[in-house]
């Protein structure tokens, strides 16, 4: 295995995995919209031809979470009928396809970490959408993994980290909501993750063990309230803003889309099976913060 498809070009885990990748030994091929567009699917049997891929790693996602309310349909073809797709091409390659999927399965109300086990429960449309891509992509396919992960942050793209520090910069007092929990992830080490699963792919063939669900996250836990005010100190050396964070309910930052209250997930099972782990989210967040203030 060397060759490895990465859908979603431009997104925050398809560039972190244009680095992790080759790190691990594999060639990354890059593609994304408009060239490869899951609502023209010849464009992606043209491209899966071309390329040849011996596995994929399918980043291409509607993540428009409040907008996937009012455009259902639209967030439907990105994120479940672009996966079944995907998984049928792999199915007839016979090679491993890594679905990147979310804790918006989830309705957030189980008082501890969830575990693959629990049974999902989406709160809105993005949710929907997403597990649907879940069920697509490992019918589809024998040899899938899904990888469930939450609050993916980059020194690019749209992220609740290049947000706080935008608005912090304008405003010196900022309202965060305090009430929802979750392991906050930096796109670079998921990417690292994600290279690693395939490193051992590589080196032990396909395992029935290998298909199903698993949950990637950062290690650890917090809120948004202190995700937010950790982002400001670990910016604060680099002259970032230092606004005031103030502590509010989610009844005080009304959405269109419901958000589950806990989105934590339990990684015991990809560092059982797989051999990886996440390092803790702290740790990432300053890895991404770094990446946003070069020297």
């Amino acid at each position: 295995m060397h060759r490895i498809l990465v859908t979603g070009k431009g997104g925050q885990l398809a560039t972190g995995l244009e680095s992790a990748l080759p790190a691990q030994g594999f060639e990354a091929m890059l593609v994304g919209q408009p060239e490869f567009e899951f609502d023209q699917p010849d464009t992606v049997r043209a491209h899966f031809a071309a390329l040849q891929p011996e596995a994929v790693v399918n980043c291409a996602a509607w993540t428009a979470v409040d907008a996937a309310e009012d455009e259902e349909a639209a967030a439907f073809r990105a994120n479940a009928l672009g996966p079944a797709l995907i998984a049928q091409l792999c199915a007839q390659a016979g090679i491993p396809l890594i679905q990147i999927s979310t804790d918006y399965v989830y309705d957030g109300g189980k008082d501890a970490p969830y575990v693959e086990e629990d049974a999902p429960n989406p709160l809105g449309a993005y949710g929907r959408t997403k597990l649907a891509g879940e069920w697509a992509a490992l019918a589809g396919n024998a040899r899938t993994i899904v990888l469930r992960t939450a609050w993916v942050h980059a020194p690019m793209g749209k992220n609740f980290v290049r947000t706080m520090l935008s608005v912090g910069a304008q405003r010196p007092v900022l309202r965060v909501v305090a009430d929802q929990c979750g392991c906050p992830t930096a796109a670079p080490d998921l990417a690292d993750a994600i290279a690693g699963v395939l490193a051992r792919l590589r080196e032990s063939g396909w395992r029935e063990a290998y298909r199903g669900v698993f949950h990637a996250v950062g290690a650890g836990e917090t809120s948004w309230h202190g995700f937010a005010e950790a982002i400001f100190e670990e910016a604060a050396p680099y002259g970032g803003p230092r606004p005031a964070v103030d502590a509010i309910a989610t009844a005080d930052y009304p959405t269109k889309a419901v958000r589950p209250a806990n989105s934590r997930l339990d990684c015991g099972k990809l560092a059982q099976v797989f051999g990886v782990t996440l390092p803790h989210w702290r740790d990432g967040l300053r890895r991404v913060v770094r990446g946003l203030y070069p020297a």
